[in-house]
């Protein structure tokens, strides 16, 4: 899973790479418009790999990863600057918005106030620009080709144009309904507006449990309601949540037990990435399944509903195209049992055909023939 942390210059992104991702690179207090991406990729907090790796002693462990990118803020107005950034967005699987919502004298504010709905609105806004100037340069490409003989893409023009219509109205790409042919179409055009978001609201430490903090989150849930156009997203629902940049990253940088002490002093449940990590997990119908034995013990991440023929694929083509059958124990039912051969013998591990739908945590031994 490959998520791009975007915002408004001096939102805070940087601190919250940091807190997800462990490093420290230097934040700045005044709006930047060059630099290069920083890039980190975290292990999935996973309990079950860490209860089956005592159980199995294996010779490696492996967790499912994310990637998390960081780079320049958005800026109001500016298409061509803001290019910059869509085009890292472009391959993401979902995006992280971060919106500013802690004071800082000493850190400035792109435009000049902190007002969280309106600086959501304004990023949500060059997301759609972004695309309609795509849209339209594209149509203006299939045009000049046609009056030189060259025969338009239909199928692509009138996505194209579907897509238009949304966006002049200024709905995002993800609040429109795509039939599984458009999809298929709209696949290599890589919008940005069509991208899953998490909204990460970045506040004060004062603020991290207030009552402002609640009623500004609940504030957040009613503007996306109210910009559905009763519109319903095909997919998913957006993901809103709070936490405190400069705290979490401070965090990260401690052992854990002196991350566990300094959490119940704050009164932190779950630490910031975990909780992201959770929640970008349950926005794009993300599951795990687990595979088990004295060499390794591994996590991997499939889309919800996925088929065990298709998740002995995420293994490797060869376990997908010689799929014979899936050896399936849940996790639960292996931990009740106490090991494989419990489990066996309760009758809880099961053989499945290829159209079997991998459920969250099962632990699968995969039978195939090349």
């Amino acid at each position: 899973m490959k998520l791009a942390i975007i915002g408004l210059s001096n939102s805070g992104k940087t601190t919250v790479f940091n807190a997800l991702t462990g490093q420290n690179l230097e934040s700045t207090i005044y709006p930047t418009v060059s630099g290069e991406p920083n890039f980190g990729v975290v292990k999935v907090p996973d309990n079950r790999v860490e209860r089956l790796t005592n159980v199995y002693k294996p010779k490696k462990v492996t967790y499912a990863t994310v990637e998390y990118i960081d780079y320049i803020g958005l800026t109001k107005g500016d298409v061509a600057q803001n290019r910059k950034v869509f085009d890292l967005v472009k391959d993401a699987d979902a995006t992280v918005h971060v919106v500013r919502a802690f004071e800082d004298d000493s850190v400035t504010h792109p435009l000049n106030e902190i007002n969280p709905l309106r600086d959501i609105e304004t990023l949500e806004l060059e997301l759609i620009f972004g695309d309609l100037e795509f849209v339209e340069k594209r149509l203006e490409r299939m045009e000049e080709g046609s009056k030189r003989g060259k025969k338009p893409n239909e199928a692509e023009k009138k996505l194209l144009l579907k897509c238009k219509g949304a966006l002049e109205k200024e709905i995002p790409l993800r609040l429109v309904s795509f039939d599984e042919e458009e999809q298929k179409v709209m696949k290599p055009l890589q919008f940005v507006s069509i991208k899953p978001e998490v909204v990460v609201l970045n506040v004060g430490e004062k603020d991290l449990d207030s009552e402002e903090t609640k009623e500004m989150l609940e504030a957040l849930e009613a503007y996306f309601n109210k910009s559905a156009f009763g519109l319903q997203p095909s997919a998913y629902t957006k993901a809103c949540l709070s936490l405190c940049g400069k705290i979490e990253m401070e965090i990260a940088q401690l052992a854990s037990e002196e991350a566990r002490v300094f959490l119940d002093d704050l009164k932190i449940d779950e630490q910031a990435l975990n909780k992201l990590i959770h929640v970008s997990y349950k926005l794009l119908g993300l599951i795990s399944f687990l595979t088990v034995g004295e060499d390794e013990v591994r996590a991997w991440t499939i889309v919800r509903g996925t088929n065990a023929q298709k998740a002995a694929g995420k293994i490797h083509s060869d376990i997908e195209r010689g799929f014979i059958r899936a050896e399936v124990v849940s996790y639960n039912d292996f931990i009740s049992s106490g090991s494989m051969s419990g489990a066996r013998e309760k009758g809880l591990l099961r053989l499945e055909g290829k159209t079997y739908e991998i459920k969250d945590g099962d632990i699968i031994n995969f039978r195939f023939n090349v």
